[in-house]
């Protein structure tokens, strides 16, 4: 997950939007990694993953809300994104964080971009 995070960093701090090509091929990547080896990962590879998928959602969402030619591939990565978001969510409660602690630390990665 670290080389999705970096990239991640490097797209946040663009001051123009990347183009969907780029966009899609970033979501493919994320979302192939975490089919692949979502099991093994543990909790910090977790929280990165869930903060990567959380901020692809929101983006994805916000370029389907402006009604862009490729609109209803964005709305279908956000949903995406959302999914993986809250399953990783679920996996780390059910695996004993709490709410506030999942929230902490996604707050320390967002300190870092």
């Amino acid at each position: 997950m670290e080389q999705y995070f970096e990239k991640l960093k490097e797209y946040l701090n663009m001051d123009t939007e990347i183009p969907f090509e780029e966009f899609e091929a970033y979501y493919k990547d994320v979302i192939g990694y975490l089919q692949k080896n979502y099991q093994p990962m543990d909790h910090a590879s977790l929280i990165k993953a869930r903060y990567i998928t959380s901020i692809v959602a929101a983006n994805a969402s916000d370029r389907a809300s402006r009604k862009l030619p490729q609109f209803k591939k964005y709305r279908k990565m956000a949903e995406k994104c959302d999914f993986w978001a809250e399953s990783i969510k679920y996996r780390l409660l059910k695996e004993g964080l709490t709410e506030e602690q999942i929230d902490e630390a996604e707050q320390k990665l967002s300190e870092t971009i």
